[in-house]
């Protein structure tokens, strides 16, 4: 279980890295946007984030 969840964790660091990588001025541009959304907006945004991952789980395990 251990080992599973740190290869969760380093998967989705690799994937959180490769805009910033590969396009730094897209990333800000983004960046900028998202600090200009309400906290509801974050939150639906989070909220939708997790249903897919939840999903994604369910389906894959």
């Amino acid at each position: 279980m251990g080992e599973a969840l740190l290869g969760a964790v380093a998967l989705m660091l690799v994937m959180e890295g490769l805009l910033p990588f590969l396009s730094p001025r897209s990333w800000r541009e983004v960046f900028e946007r998202a600090t200009r959304m309400s906290d509801g907006q974050i939150r639906f945004i989070g909220l939708v984030s997790m249903g897919v991952g939840l999903l994604l789980l369910l389906v894959w395990f």
